[in-house]
């Protein structure tokens, strides 16, 4: 409404199309309605009529889907539907579901103030910002049909300069009546995107998919670190074992010399190359985790650190993949920091599910004073962690001791 050729441009009109559209529509919910309850009250003895004020109830979806569709006259952002789909099909689900939704209430409050108030005012804004002018607009036509016309019905033109003089003041009325009804228009379909498509729902919506899609990467994550660790697992590494003992019976095999000691030196260092595919593959996805669960491989991540680690887990079995592998290299990159910077000379690692969540402390003996993001890996384990909206906090004062707690909501796999 702020340029300069905003009273020539469509938007004034597309303003005055929503304001009588409005009219129009509420006039037939206000019939539509009146004659519901009528009919639904008269007949609710014989139990015919409950389903006339079900649908009275209901009246506001079908008003709010129109109002959605008219909001595009004078609102470029879309408006979206805040219903959610049925889970199941058929009617009971669907009516099930409407019934519980506070946007379908929220439809019928603004169905009822439609019917009852928003029409007519859209109706007197119509006839007063836009017919009021061009009535006056029309005052020498009348004047050349009839010899006399009656501005607004409250001042009598008999005379031709009179009726121009009307005709340049309706013009000017008539450009003043285009930002008017912008006003009008806006402020209308303001408080009808409140009711029918508040941006809170739409944000709330766009938050529940963004965290949905956030889970389903980790899942797609985690099923490529499983398949990674499978290809290596049957594929190169089995060709590392079958040339570590090719290479261990040909040096068997030949004499003494120079031959020999390159068989051998090719032999350790094939047994060398097999350890460490051995250890990356652990580190990708341990299959002791994928085929017997956290407890197990929590217990053989404490046997391989450098550091004594006693394990007293109580779980009750198997959780989902990607809390198991959340919760295990939260473990695996804790016992590596203590190893590698506590000097402890103990760790403990204790937990069980609680309250439906899968609880997990990690706790040393050490020096303290350690930091999540001082190179200590656990910041991406955090991130990690929260997709499943679970926490993960340290603690570590100076002196000791260390301690680091993970927290996941979660259920027991089936």
């Amino acid at each position: 409404m702020s340029r300069p050729g905003y009273p020539l441009s469509a938007w004034p009109w597309r303003s005055a199309a929503y304001l009588l559209t409005g009219a129009v529509t509420g006039v037939v919910v206000l019939v539509g309605i009146a004659v519901s309850v009528a009919a639904g009250g008269v007949l609710a003895l014989a139990l015919v009529g409950l389903p006339l004020l079900l649908g009275t109830a209901l009246a506001g979806i079908p008003v709010a889907a129109v109002e959605r569709f008219r909001l595009r006259l004078v609102d470029a952002e879309p408006a979206s539907d805040p219903h959610e789909a049925p889970r199941e099909p058929g009617l009971r689900a669907w009516l099930s579901t409407r019934l519980r939704e506070r946007a379908t209430w929220r439809e019928l409050g603004h169905a009822l103030l439609f019917a009852g108030l928003l029409w007519p005012v859209d109706a007197l804004a119509f006839a007063v910002f836009l017919l009021g002018p061009l009535s006056v607009v029309a005052t020498p036509v009348l004047m050349a049909v009839l010899g006399e016309a009656k501005v607004l019905k409250l001042w009598l033109v008999t005379t031709w300069p009179a009726a121009v003089g009307c005709a340049v003041l309706g013009l000017v009325l008539l450009g003043l009546g285009a930002y008017l009804l912008g006003v009008a228009a806006g402020a209308r379909a303001g408080l009808a995107r409140l009711l029918v498509a508040p941006r809170e729902a739409d944000l709330g919506a766009r938050v529940v998919e963004l965290a949905r899609s956030r889970v389903r990467l980790v899942d797609a994550f985690e099923a490529e670190r499983r398949r990674i660790e499978r290809d290596l697992h049957d594929g190169a590494q089995q060709r590392l074992v079958a040339l570590t003992m090719t290479l261990g019976l040909a040096r068997l095999d030949a004499p003494p010399g120079p031959l020999a000691e390159q068989l051998a030196k090719a032999h350790a260092q094939a047994g060398t190359a097999l350890e460490e595919l051995r250890e990356l593959i652990h580190g990708i996805h341990p299959k002791v985790l994928a085929d017997y669960g956290l407890e197990a491989a929590v217990a053989d991540a404490a046997d391989r650190s450098a550091v004594p680690v006693d394990v007293d887990l109580q779980l009750p079995g198997r959780f989902s993949q990607a809390v198991e592998a959340a919760a295990y290299f939260v473990v695996c990159e804790a016992l590596a920091n203590v190893g590698r910077h506590s000097g402890a000379s103990r760790a403990e690692v204790s937990g069980g599910y609680r309250s439906g969540r899968l609880v997990l402390s990690i706790r040393d003996d050490g020096r303290g004073g350690a930091r999540a993001g001082e190179g200590s890996g656990l910041t991406g384990l955090a991130d990690r962690v929260s997709v499943l909206d679970g926490r993960l906090s340290l603690s570590s004062p100076p002196g000791g001791p260390t301690l680091l707690r993970v927290e996941i909501p979660c259920d027991p796999a089936s």
